[in-house]
């Protein structure tokens, strides 16, 4: 049972009253980051203390590869990509336990959140036994320093992606553990995660019954458009749906969900508007090409409803109201509508909070599905007041 959260901040009316305005909230989308403060190494901070000698010594000497595309953090409209009331004395966005329960967890009154440690993105595509040591010293660290000390809080697995046996390890390791829900991927991948080469994460997840989620970012090499890397910020963060239809028609049609049928996705900052259309275009295409694909024994659309979840930030906002109850309907068509999950991106500057990211034509039911009744039944947690 995921505890009432404690009774320490000053801003905990504030809590109390965004809390029975929206009922329950599950955050499935929260950012931790390392902090950049030394502890006892001149070089290396928090990062060196958790990894073995040999990789500690390569760290401070050589660091990491950085990713080739506009993507990254410097180039964003924020520094680090956050809200500038998300930073700490001493550190950058999501590195303060303290401040993150101050300005979120307690004034939201989030009954669970899960982390996405931003560190991935770059630790998750180094060369492979470099990478599966520093996604491994990832893991230990949002463990110790906020799994442990703060029972609200739920983490991803980081996993060396780009090798499928390292990977595998890593989620041997921790995914029967019950603070780690799901196994984190990235976008930015160096094939479409449909490949083979990444059977064996798939293998391994399914073996423990664990998701996995696709995440904006990394550093696979890879442009998120099918034309090559744009000029402007705002081409990049408004094409990330490019990259998440290309993987979501990768794995269906190279057949991981026949050979993985538990398989379950998360598909988060991808949006889901788009889900109809596609699945509209990829039945289209079957009934016509399905003979190349035998494979497949049933429609694309069918696996698309059994096998993947959506984050809601950034949710999809029409114009007119009328107008998401329209996608609401095709959505509820396509079964998408219980496999909505909310997040608010925290700390990023795009955040959504709670009280105002939900459209208001949704209907109440479904908003507390959104909020925390979808996820509670995906992830398995205990919620007070779940529909």
């Amino acid at each position: 049972m995921v505890q009432s959260p404690p009774e320490t901040s000053p801003r905990t009316d504030s809590r109390r009253t965004a809390r029975s305005r929206t009922g329950p909230i599950v955050d499935c989308d929260m950012h931790n980051y390392m902090s950049w403060t030394s502890s006892g190494l001149s070089r290396g901070g928090v990062l060196a203390d958790y990894l073995p000698d040999r990789w500690r010594d390569y760290y401070t000497t050589f660091g990491m590869r950085t990713p080739n595309s506009i993507a990254f953090f410097p180039t964003r409209p924020r520094n680090m990509a956050a809200r500038d009331d998300t930073w700490p004395e001493d550190g950058p966005p999501g590195s303060d336990l303290g401040l993150m329960r101050e300005q979120h967890l307690d004034l939201w009154g989030i009954s669970a959140g899960i982390l996405n440690p931003i560190d991935q993105i770059l630790m998750g595509s180094q060369f492979p036994y470099y990478s599966a040591a520093l996604t491994s010293a990832l893991n230990n660290w949002t463990l110790e320093q906020w799994l442990e000390p703060e029972p609200r809080l739920y983490a991803s697995i980081c996993v060396p992606y780009e090798d499928a046996e390292l990977a595998a390890a890593e989620i041997h390791r921790l995914a029967d553990h019950p603070r780690f829900v799901q196994v984190l991927m990235n976008a930015r991948t160096r094939e479409p995660l449909g490949s083979r080469k990444y059977w064996k994460i798939y293998e391994a997840a399914a073996e423990h019954d664990i998701p996995l989620s696709i995440h904006v970012g990394g550093a696979g090499g890879n442009p998120i458009t099918g034309a090559g890397f744009p000029s402007y910020y705002i081409e990049d963060h408004s094409g990330y749906p490019q990259v998440y239809q290309a993987h979501v028609i990768s794995l269906v049609c190279e057949g991981v969900f026949e050979e993985f049928p538990t398989l379950r996705w998360v598909m988060q900052e991808g949006g889901f508007a788009w889900i109809p259309w596609l699945c509209w275009r990829l039945d289209r295409a079957w009934h016509l090409l399905g003979t190349e694909v035998p494979h497949l024994k049933e429609l694309p659309s069918t696996y698309v409803k059994r096998h993947f979840w959506y984050t809601t930030q950034p949710i999809e906002e029409p114009e007119r109201p009328g107008q998401f109850a329209e996608l609401l309907g095709q959505l509820e068509e396509l079964q998408v509508v219980d496999r909505l999950l909310f997040s608010t991106d925290y700390p990023h500057w795009d955040f959504d909070a709670p009280d105002r990211a939900l459209p208001r034509e949704m209907p109440k039911e479904t908003r507390h599905k959104v909020l925390a009744g979808n996820a509670a039944a995906l992830y398995g947690l205990e919620i007070d007041d779940v529909l």
